[in-house]
């Protein structure tokens, strides 16, 4: 049954596209950081080992929320590993193993495209799809990965 909230169903299946594509996002960036977790070495070891755990940790919420979020708009949620990387803006690095500095770096990169990206959407799901709950939802999201790329930042400095 399709959701009556006030969004006809074209603009609910535009925000579901839009929320797929930053789901898709959320997942390669939750994969990138966990490899990052399983490989980190060298000074700050322990360190950056938990705080790459706890940074997967938010994406992993993340991920549960966007996809709950599809499903609210009435739409169903992609689930396979080729659909995330067909939908992601985010590129993976297959078969490379980055340096501690390159990981921080590539982290920071993906967290701030994002970050960007999101604020694109924002005037999509205000003015365009009526979606004042999905704009609120991905405000928030961006937030966490302001304060994520943040601590990266801090790394670089």
């Amino acid at each position: 049954m399709s959701p009556n909230i006030g969004i006809t169903p074209k603009n609910l299946k535009k925000s579901a596209s839009i929320l797929a594509t930053i789901l898709s996002n959320e997942m390669t960036l939750y994969v990138k950081t966990r490899k990052f977790h399983w490989n980190i070495s060298g000074n700050s070891f322990m360190e950056l080992h938990k705080l790459f755990e706890e940074q997967y940790r938010i994406l992993e919420a993340n991920i549960d929320e966007v996809a709950e979020r599809i499903n609210q708009l009435g739409e169903k949620t992609i689930g396979t590993m080729k659909e995330f990387i067909d939908n992601s803006t985010i590129k993976e690095s297959p078969k490379e193993y980055a340096s501690q500095k390159n990981m921080l770096s590539e982290l920071l990169e993906n967290h701030e495209q994002l970050i960007t990206e999101f604020r694109g959407y924002l005037p999509v799901f205000e003015d365009e799809t009526n979606d004042a709950g999905s704009a609120d939802f991905v405000t928030g999201l961006l937030q966490q990965h302001e304060k994520m790329a943040w601590i990266l930042r801090r790394y670089q400095e």
